[in-house]
């Protein structure tokens, strides 16, 4: 074992169970927490619209606009899912599921869930995870906090909370 892999192992990165490639009920929580659930459509920091869980396409795959009529609860949560298995598929496919453990994988796929997958392709995030430089890329969530070139307090609650699921 060399160095790198010793300091990985004692720092807890990269430790713990192999991800599934499925995300965990913490990450599921922590979208959850961060995204809140409108059954009208809004318009996220940014001008977005979306609905539910921040979708930004309904139940027909269309984007979300203004009109967009309201949604159950039920709905929500099957578009939730739905972008939740974009997400996991956008981050298999980037990374893999070798490198990551559970948390890892499911800090990861939060922050594509909110960023997308054209974000995390070319981040340094992805960039040291897959060097398998899991201390690095645990310092990289702070990075992404701005949204419409503001600093936003909820996306610097979010990445915090995705370190910390991270580092877990």
């Amino acid at each position: 074992m060399t160095l790198h892999d010793t300091l990985i192992e004692d720092h807890n990165l990269g430790g713990g169970l192999p991800s599934s490639g499925e995300i965990n009920q913490d990450g599921l929580a922590l979208i959850k927490s961060f995204e809140g659930y409108s059954t009208e459509p809004y318009r996220d920091p940014i001008g977005i619209w979306t609905i539910g869980y921040g979708s930004i396409r309904g139940l027909d795959g269309k984007r979300i606009t203004s009109d967009h009529p309201a949604i159950s609860e039920a709905a929500g949560e099957v578009l939730l899912r739905r972008e939740v298995a974009n997400s996991e598929r956008s981050v298999r496919r980037l990374v893999g599921t070798d490198i990551l453990n559970n948390n890892q994988f499911s800090a990861c796929v939060s922050f594509v869930y909110n960023l997308g997958s054209g974000s995390f392709a070319s981040s340094t995030l992805r960039k040291l995870i897959l060097r398998h430089d899991l201390y690095g890329a645990e310092g990289q969530f702070k990075r992404w906090v701005f949204a419409g070139g503001r600093k936003l307090n909820g996306l610097v609650r979010r990445r915090e909370a995705e370190r910390r699921l991270f580092a877990a």
